[in-house]
């Protein structure tokens, strides 16, 4: 029995299960990952099993590890030009802890920066749930806006995408994931491509939402796998302008000055408060 602070006294069992948790026990000399003694993990699982192993209770097989370390790895980095990334690298030129920084660009990775594979993920659903690619196409076209995950600013054709594909093929060709999410994904590049002279390849954000999908993810706990993928990316850079030893680095180089576009100077035409 626990004594409350009001003197009466309740189960201890009502106490210690407030954060009763299946994902890790501690004791004094015992911590149970999942169930398994983290001694026996260290140096036999992968980081990607061990982040399987967390979310899912179980560890993968070796196919199923192989294909989420292949979609951590891929998104860990964009460059400097990504706002999460940029804003970390300023962030550690203003003297806040490491840990500040990192926080600061994992912060930026929301809907509009860092959401798109969950809302491809979201799509592909509605894909494999009966929906058809071209009447999806026509409804983002509809209201003016890009289908998540395909096409970039950047690439004309993003080099993740096939290598990630490919071992998606191969995972369905094993038999260790389905396929659906893969030909819901493939289906919607076809679809977007016609009657266009030009493709709109997929982009990283659509092949790694064919990968948690396929895995068997939600779509909302995909967008956490890439906001753990890009967080790497966040502190290396973080680290990198900390290292440098610049203060206040702002977005612009300091020889040049934002643009103004307001109101031309002028003067203040009443005589001082009295």
């Amino acid at each position: 029995m626990t004594q409350t602070t009001e003197g009466t006294l309740i189960e201890q069992d009502r106490v210690t299960d407030w954060w009763s948790t299946a994902v890790s026990r501690i004791r004094p000399g015992e911590i149970l990952l999942r169930g398994y003694p983290v001694e026996q993990l260290i140096g036999h699982v992968t980081f990607a099993e061990q982040i399987w192993l967390m979310l899912r209770g179980e560890l993968p097989t070796p196919v199923q590890g192989k294909l989420l370390e292949a979609a951590l790895v891929s998104a860990v980095d964009h460059g400097p030009q990504a706002p999460s990334i940029a804003a970390a690298r300023m962030a550690a030129t203003c003297g806040v802890g490491l840990n500040s920084a990192v926080a600061t660009g994992a912060g930026l990775l929301g809907d509009t920066h860092g959401g798109a594979g969950q809302q491809c993920m979201e799509v592909l659903e509605r894909i494999v749930a009966g929906a058809e690619p071209a009447d999806l196409v026509a409804e983002f076209r509809g209201r003016k806006t890009y289908v998540p995950g395909f096409g970039h600013r950047f690439h004309p054709h993003d080099p993740r995408r096939d290598p990630l594909l490919a071992l998606v093929r191969e995972a369905v060709d094993a038999g260790e994931v389905p396929g659906r999410a893969l030909a819901a994904g493939l289906a919607l590049e076809e679809a977007l491509a016609k009657g266009r002279a030009r493709p709109v390849p997929m982009n990283i954000d659509g092949a790694t939402a064919i990968i948690y999908a396929e895995l068997g993810y939600p779509a909302e706990l995909g967008r956490g796998l890439f906001v753990l993928s890009r967080s790497v990316g966040i502190l290396a850079h973080a680290w990198e302008e900390h290292e440098a030893g610049t203060r206040i680095k702002g977005p612009l180089p300091r020889p040049l000055l934002a643009g103004y576009h307001g109101g031309r100077p002028r003067d203040l035409e009443r005589g001082p408060a009295g």
